[in-house]
C-alpha cells in the first residue's frame, strides 16, 4: 500500500508530473484513472465517483461506476480490522487547508469548523459504534485523484477519508462534461485489488473499501448557514464516505420546480441548508454501521 505519512518525507512523493487528459467522458476518465494508478503499481482502484448537483443544474446528481474494475453491481464498504489498513476497527479522517479557502470570501479556518460540524453529525450517531479518528488538518495539498488528473495533490493518502478542499471549475470539467457548472461536490471511492480483481475479505458481497476523497466545486458561491452552505454539502458528501449512497426521488414540477420525495441530506440534489440527518439519513447509516465491528 502507498500511503503517505505525514512527516517531511511527505515532500518527497511529487515524483512525476501527471499526464493530460483529453477525454471528459466520466466512465473513461474513471478507467484512465485505474489504468494509471496500475501503472504506478498501487493495490486500488477506483471504484465510483458520486456527486451533488445544484438545484438548477441540467441533470441531478449521479453515481458513476469506472467499467474496468470488476463487477459493477457490487457497492463496496470498510472491512473491520482490515489488514491492509492496519488492522483498526476505526475510520480516520484528514482535511488539507491548502485549498480550504474559497473563491466566494470563506477562510480556511471557516471551511475546517463545518467540516469538524458536519463530521460531528455522524459520529452522534448513537446507532453504532464507528469511531471516527479526526488526524488532523494541514497545510499539504492532498488528493490523488487531483494528482492524476494534474490538479496539484500527491500520488498517496493519509486516511481513510480525505477533504482535500475546493478545486476549480476546470477539475470538475475534467470528471465529467460540463461538470464545473452544475457539481456541487463529489466522493471518489477507491477500493482494494489483488491479481483477481476487488477484493472481499469478509464475504459480504461488497468490495473493500480501501479509501475515500471529498472534493468541492470552487465555482459556486459558498457560504456558512445560507447557500450555498458548507456543512450542508459537506455532511452530504461525508454520507457517501461512509459507504451511503443517494436517497428519494427528485422530480420537478411544471413550472421547473425542483421537489424530493422525502427530502434528506443523501438526497441526489441539494435542497437548501439542510445541517441535520432526517429518518432516512439515519437509517442508511445504521444498517451501514449498526454492527459494526462485527458485520
Amino acid at each position: 500500500m502507498k500511503k503517505i505519512t505525514l512527516t517531511a518525507t511527505i515532500l518527497a512523493v511529487l515524483v512525476a508530473a501527471p499526464a493530460a487528459w483529453a477525454q471528459d467522458d466520466t466512465v473513461l476518465m474513471l478507467d484512465n484513472l485505474n489504468v494509471s494508478l496500475a501503472g504506478l503499481g498501487e493495490n486500488v482502484q477506483v471504484e465510483m465517483i458520486e456527486w451533488i448537483t445544484a438545484p438548477d443544474a441540467p441533470e441531478l446528481g449521479r453515481t458513476v461506476y469506472a467499467s474496468n474494475r470488476g463487477n459493477k453491481e457490487l457497492s463496496s464498504h470498510w472491512v473491520p480490522y482490515d489488514p491492509n489498513r492496519g488492522g483498526v476497527r476505526y475510520i480516520t479522517y484528514i482535511n488539507d487547508l491548502t485549498e480550504g479557502a474559497t473563491a466566494s470570501g470563506l477562510t480556511a479556518a471557516q471551511t475546517d469548523a463545518a467540516i469538524g460540524r458536519a463530521m460531528q453529525t455522524w459520529e452522534d450517531q448513537t446507532c453504532s459504534e464507528i469511531p471516527l479518528v479526526d488526524l488532523g488538518s494541514y497545510d499539504f495539498d492532498f488528493g490523488y485523484v487531483q494528482y492524476l488528473l494534474g490538479y496539484g495533490g500527491v500520488p498517496g493518502w493519509a486516511a481513510d477519508l480525505t477533504q482535500a478542499g475546493w478545486l476549480p471549475k476546470a477539475f470538475f470539467n475534467a470528471i465529467a462534461p460540463g461538470g464545473g457548472n452544475f457539481i456541487l461536490g463529489a466522493t471518489f471511492t477507491f477500493i482494494w485489488t489483488d491479481g483477481n480483481g476487488p477484493t472481499d475479505q469478509d464475504n459480504n458481497g461488497r468490495n473493500d473499501t480501501a479509501f475515500r476523497e471529498v472534493y468541492y466545486n470552487n465555482a459556486f458561491p459558498w457560504a456558512i448557514d445560507a447557500n450555498y452552505d458548507v456543512e450542508t454539502v459537506v455532511l452530504h458528501e461525508a454520507g457517501h464516505g461512509l459507504s451511503q449512497g443517494h436517497f428519494g426521488d427528485i422530480f420537478r414540477d411544471g413550472a421547473g420546480g425542483l421537489h424530493f420525495a422525502p427530502r434528506a441530506v443523501m438526497n441526489a440534489a441539494y435542497s437548501g441548508v439542510q445541517q441535520e440527518l432526517t429518518g432516512t439519513d439515519i437509517g442508511g447509516h445504521c444498517t451501514n454501521w449498526g454492527s459494526w465491528p462485527n458485520n
